[in-house]
């Protein structure tokens, strides 16, 4: 005898706030009206319901799944607080004044936002009995929505850009590690903030570059990757033996906009998850400190398609790029510097960049060179001419890295900004180009900078962004590090 769809408690709270906020388009909604049946059908007892802070980390709450369908009417009520910490979770704004440290009073002394659910995005996880997952989008409780939303943020970028009559479209190419744990490092002494990381040891040996016995040798990891993929609808390409010892790298075919996101974050903390079930340890870190453990990137493959026809904006068959194509690159060599922010948002991200000999260290861009900050992919009228941005590191914020690279290139389509001609030789050797920021501070500096990413994100969350990077800075410039311990210590 089959199930009844689980049936909402008594509503409470914020009574079918979605529907006076008009929080859900028309697809949206009915898919909303699809779930409860899924739901009952799957045998589903608990959903997660997620949301992305500002560093490009999951965070939420499991709601039991019948209070999850009260939750397509009223939200579900997070407070505001982990939108004002640092990556070891401080919270770096006064976040019991008035305003919270937000400049809104109704972020003020702690309260609370309203997470609404997205219907669309809706997984059941292959590694969880019994659960599913949805992503959120982020509401004050004035039914506006929260400008730190890095989710809305995005969806504005790309709403700017269909307003010239552009979609953006995303092809991720992810490097990553995966170790196995030999201690978890759970004892208190170990449990600060942040915590002492696990002991890890390697899966395989590396510097044998796509090296088929290795993959082969890791092929049990790979095969839960493949399958998590699959189980999450996600568009894996390929997964391959990276450089490093247990480096893996994984691509995916190309998305659009907002799906291209979301995807990274699903992927990268389901793997995170999945891997940690089984004793190992996924870290999407740029540069571990391990010996032997070569850096890891995420290479941004962008194009435009025009909304119309649907066809790629930056080809053209007479000329390398279209003059779109011309003007969008143009406007990312521009503001390369601000951008790295987005792109490098962690101190280590810098250790990557300046130590790196396949990532970028001058501000420029190339046909086909992967020692170019930005590689052009094809061009003329090769249909899958897209431009790869080489600068990423692992752990950024999609949303933001994305929505960042589209207000640039916006800047420059709206400019006619000329790229120049492409570098022809070895990148490294142009020391006549702007060279990449060698570290956050210098990153954090361009971007304060930056009118055009100002208007685009607004100063508000540029300022917040900000101040929670310096506060990183300022508790990094504090520690006495290894290195310092042993020059200093014995000499003097």
């Amino acid at each position: 005898m089959p199930m009844s769809p689980p049936q909402p408690p008594a509503q409470v709270g914020y009574t079918n706030f979605i529907a006076e906020a008009d929080a859900w388009n028309e697809a949206q909604a009915e898919r909303a009206g699809q779930l409860p049946e899924l739901l009952s059908k799957k045998n589903i007892k608990t959903v997660r319901v997620v949301y992305s802070d500002q560093h490009g980390l999951m965070r939420g709450k499991a709601l039991s799944t019948e209070n999850f369908l009260l939750a397509l009417n009223n939200g579900v009520t997070e407070t505001v607080a982990n939108l004002g910490k640092d990556t070891a979770n401080f919270p770096v704004v006064p976040l019991f004044d008035r305003d919270g440290g937000f400049g809104l009073e109704q972020m003020g002394g702690v309260g609370d936002m309203l997470l609404v659910p997205d219907p669309l995005t809706m997984k059941i996880l292959p590694w969880a009995q019994d659960t599913a997952w949805v992503i959120s989008d982020l509401y004050l409780k004035d039914h506006t929505r929260c400008p730190f939303d890095c989710r809305q943020l995005m969806r504005d970028a790309l709403t700017a850009l269909k307003e010239q009559a552009f979609d953006y479209i995303a092809g991720l190419e992810l490097e990553f590690y995966v170790f196995d744990i030999e201690d978890e490092k759970l004892s208190l002494r170990d449990s600060g903030q942040p915590p002492t990381p696990p002991a890890v040891k390697a899966i395989s040996h590396g510097f044998q570059y796509h090296a088929e016995h290795l993959l082969d040798q890791a092929a049990q990891v790979a095969d839960m990757i493949r399958d998590l993929a699959l189980g999450l609808e996600l568009p894996l390409r390929t997964i391959e033996a990276e450089w490093g010892p247990s480096q893996f790298e994984v691509t995916f075919n190309p998305l659009n906009g907002l799906a291209a996101a979301d995807s990274l974050l699903l992927f990268r903390s389901a793997v995170k998850h999945l891997m940690r079930r089984h004793g190992l340890l996924a870290s999407f870190m740029a540069k571990p400190a391990l010996p032997n453990v070569y850096s890891s990137g995420w290479h941004l493959h962008q194009s435009l398609r025009h909304r119309q026809t649907g066809a790629n904006a930056l080809i053209d068959n007479e000329n390398l790029l279209s003059k779109t194509g011309y003007h969008y690159l143009g406007g990312l060599l521009q503001h390369g510097a601000a951008l790295t922010v987005f792109s490098n948002p962690t101190i280590n991200g810098y250790k990557r960049l300046n130590a790196n000999l396949l990532a970028p260290n001058r501000i420029l861009w190339a046909h086909d060179n992967r020692g170019a900050l930005l590689r052009l992919v094809g061009g003329y009228a090769e249909p899958g001419t897209r431009i790869e941005n080489r600068a990423g590191e692992p752990s950024a914020n999609p949303y933001l890295y994305m929505a960042s690279q589209i207000y640039a290139g916006l800047d420059g389509l709206q400019n006619k900004t000329d790229p120049g001609d492409p570098v022809r030789d070895d990148p490294y050797q142009q020391t006549n180009r702007p060279a990449m920021p060698r570290s956050l501070m210098e990153a954090v500096a361009a971007l304060d900078g930056s009118t055009v990413l100002r208007a685009g994100f607004g100063d508000r969350f540029v300022d917040h962004l900000l101040l929670i990077k310096r506060a990183e800075i300022e508790r990094f410039l504090a520690h006495v590090t290894d290195w310092e311990h042993r020059e200093y210590f014995e000499m003097f």
